[in-house]
């Protein structure tokens, strides 16, 4: 796929100059956390410069999540944006969606079967889960939970010495996750991340 051997040389590049990259998000939704209709909030997120929508709802059996996913492919397709399936692979083959981002456990299980997909993804929560990432496959990561966050209510946040721990290690492009907004991004690209991932900020 090549995307590793690009971000390599961009990290290279950032350290050389002491260039940055300009902050970059990916949206993770939670439906949980809308105040007005979810549809409508995706609808917005199309509009909006994102790398991908990662469509996660992880309460949502199969079935159930098959349907918001069939809509949000419609919402997507219409306005020209990505749209990324969170653990069913199942369900994300039955739409022809092309991106799949995996719990860590699910993608060491599924990884050798993945290649009908543009892109894969994966969440870590170690340095050494990163670089076996790498090896099996994974186009990009999340690495997690940088900040305090209510997602990971009574955990305390691993930081970003551990998110520039993690993109040290790996050379494909790693995005912070974890109580991420528009006002701690700089500090996740001062890491050598690729960018942050915002859900509350997105969904509220």
């Amino acid at each position: 796929r090549g995307l590793g051997d690009v971000y390599k040389r961009q990290k290279q590049m950032i350290r050389r100059e002491g260039k940055m990259n300009k902050p970059c998000f990916i949206a993770v939704t939670n439906r949980n956390l809308c105040k007005r209709p979810f549809f409508d909030v995706i609808e917005e997120l199309t509009k909006k410069d994102v790398k991908t929508i990662v469509l996660r709802e992880k309460d949502l059996p199969e079935e159930q999540y098959y349907e918001i996913a069939k809509k949000c492919k419609e919402i997507c397709d219409r306005n020209k944006a990505s749209l990324t399936i969170h653990n069913f692979i199942n369900v994300a083959r039955q739409l022809g969606i092309k991106k799949i981002h995996l719990p860590y456990p699910v993608f060491l299980k599924e990884a050798g079967n993945l290649t009908d997909f543009e892109s894969v993804s994966t969440s870590i929560h170690k340095p050494e889960e990163a670089v076996k990432a790498q090896q099996l496959g994974a186009d990009f990561m999340f690495a997690g939970h940088v900040f305090v966050t209510d997602c990971k209510k009574g955990l305390p946040p691993r930081g970003l010495d551990f998110l520039r721990n993690v993109v040290q290690a790996v050379d494909i492009p790693v995005y912070g996750i974890g109580g991420i907004d528009e006002k701690n991004i700089e500090q996740i690209m001062e890491c050598g991340a690729a960018g942050g991932c915002m859900m509350s900020g997105f969904m509220k």
